[in-house]
């Protein structure tokens, strides 16, 4: 016997508050990324963990938002917990290494179609790990054309963002590429959900239970805070807002020490004293 699937039993706040969920967290990842770009190697790996943990977050936290929304008329719907995290695991590490690949080699070529591949198939993996985690009075079945399709969605999503993300245009590009990011894995979900159908093992009717915003609701006040507290981090961080420094393509110009580069990117700091010195500088004038 078939279920009865309904994937928009709050009607379209569920979608529209995953997809903003799914934007935050592609907004704070790209913009780590970016951010990884323009410091040395040694701060390099920190912005690029805690945009993978922002990026891993978000689509998990909008995946289970979604799922609020989900229910199958004829039986009650439960999550296993560890299945459930393990998602969360399993997203945070796979988009972690298609943007250490992206930070480190770049936004371009061959990594990045890896990078934005192997990105990709974490968002998927997520999806469809998160759904396995799903315990109800019957057995999901997908069809494969629809799963593919979803799984291509997610892949070119990735690519196209880490593209962004590599092009270091200043926020209001990161912005856009988030919101692109937010509607292409949420595509990417409800494209799965349609991939899905429910087979149940009985003609039972549904006995009373939890509802599933009430199950899933608490499993995500660590992820929302972490994401609160990456969204922090950004709003603090001058060269996060403004996107690259006028200072960074001075520092690039051969020539020029990387030393006599003012941090703040106001101007140079001031190297040794040469014939066109001025004594009456001061920092304050940089």
């Amino acid at each position: 016997m078939q279920g009865t699937v309904d994937g928009f039993s709050y009607g379209l706040v569920t979608p529209l508050v995953a997809y903003l969920m799914a934007c935050l967290g592609g907004a704070l990842g790209l913009r780590c990324t970016t951010r990884s770009m323009l410091v040395t190697r040694s701060w390099r790996p920190g912005w690029l963990a805690l945009g993978s943990a922002a990026i891993g977050s978000g689509i998990w936290t909008m995946h289970f938002i979604a799922m609020m929304g989900f229910s199958v008329r004829e039986t009650p719907v439960n999550y296993d917990m560890l299945m459930t995290f393990a998602s969360l695991g399993v997203a945070i590490v796979m988009v972690g290494i298609g943007i250490f690949i992206v930070g480190y080699r770049g936004a371009s070529g061959t990594a990045l179609f890896t990078g934005g591949t192997i990105t990709g198939l974490g968002v998927a993996s997520m999806h469809y790990l998160g759904m396995a985690g799903m315990r109800l009075n019957g057995k999901l079945e997908y069809n494969t054309l629809t799963v593919a399709a979803s799984v291509v969605i997610a892949v070119a999503a990735a690519i196209a963002a880490l593209w962004a993300a590599g092009q270091v245009r200043g926020f209001l590009w990161s912005v856009g590429a988030s919101l692109v990011m937010g509607l292409a894995v949420s595509g990417m979900h409800y494209t799965g959900m349609a991939a899905l159908s429910v087979h149940l093992h009985g003609a039972a009717s549904a006995p009373a239970g939890d509802s599933p915003a009430s199950l899933l609701a608490p499993l995500m006040i660590g992820p929302l805070a972490f994401l609160l507290l990456a969204g922090v981090v950004v709003m603090f961080d001058p060269l996060m807002v403004m996107g690259k420094p006028d200072w960074s393509a001075a520092e690039q110009k051969p020539g020029i020490p990387a030393h006599t580069v003012h941090p703040t990117g106001r101007g140079r700091v001031p190297g040794p004293r040469s014939r066109h010195h001025d004594d009456s500088r001061t920092p304050q004038n940089w």
